[in-house]
């Protein structure tokens, strides 16, 4: 598929993408209905019926493309040449309190020789702020059509670090961890509830370094490649559990002292 091709396609994840932020919107400051609760998360009716308004628009355009997704996935997905891997409404909990930091994140995957998966089409849109961050790989990240680049910050002393707190113990501990290490290190430390937007604001220069355990697929699809893209880097060894991850996302520049302090 040549890039002209994925342009074709991240428009029409930007369709998408926008369509589902009407949506989000709407039902801000409305009651939820929540369909599923955990000790650190829980589900929304309306994760579900966004990801169905996405998969539709997303089939309408590229019926061949199976979708993996947070909340329904076409079992397909893992033995096509690509897929749309789609989070609906990344920072649920977030939504579902009425607090605007949550985005809707779309990213097309391709298969490797190695049959691995690697994006090559990445969005995510912040409605609340009308933020839209893209990129295909290959090209530039861009916000709202502008070229974006990391921060230029080269040490810890002066950095804004964003954590996440993911649902298991391990992933927990390991935040934890992070945080007594880095709050004497840093000049912040920001705790804000959604990866995608995490990632985005790396790659956008608001955040220096993003750290979080036990992510998943769907959460970092679409902004890993968008922070690669505008020029930082995203370390995601696989971790355990399936389509899971470990984050540590910087501007390019903090990796080595990140390394050493952690």
């Amino acid at each position: 598929m040549s890039s002209s091709s994925w342009q074709k396609h991240l428009l029409t994840a930007v369709e998408a993408a926008r369509e589902v932020g009407e949506l989000m919107k709407l039902h801000r400051l409305r009651r939820k209905q929540v369909n599923q609760t955990t000790a650190h998360d829980l589900k929304l009716e309306l994760d579900v019926r966004s990801q169905r308004k996405i998969t539709r628009h997303l089939a309408r355009n590229h019926p061949e493309i199976p979708v993996l997704g947070e909340e329904e996935s076409d079992p397909t997905h893992s033995e096509a040449p690509f897929r749309w891997v789609v989070d609906p409404i990344d920072g649920t909990v977030n939504f579902a309190s009425g607090i605007p930091h949550a985005c809707v994140s779309i990213a097309l995957e391709k298969q490797t020789d190695a049959g691995a998966f690697e994006s090559v089409v990445g969005v995510i849109y912040d409605p609340f702020n009308d933020e839209l961050w893209t990129a295909r790989k290959g090209g530039p990240a861009l916000r709202n059509g502008r070229r974006i680049h990391p921060s230029p910050v080269a040490e810890l002393s002066q950095s804004m670090v964003s954590l996440g707190f993911a649902q298991s113990d391990v992933s927990l501990n390991t935040s934890l961890r992070y945080f007594t290490i880095l709050t004497p290190k840093v000049r912040k430390l920001r705790i804000m509830g959604s990866a995608a937007l995490a990632m985005a604001y790396v790659a956008d220069g608001r955040f220096d370094a993003y750290l979080e355990a036990g992510l998943r697929r769907w959460d970092i699809a679409a902004g890993r490649l968008i922070l690669e893209c505008a020029g930082g880097v995203a370390d995601c060894p696989p971790v355990a559990g399936e389509h899971a991850f470990a984050v540590k996302c910087h501007n390019g520049r903090l990796g080595p002292e990140l390394a050493r302090t952690l």
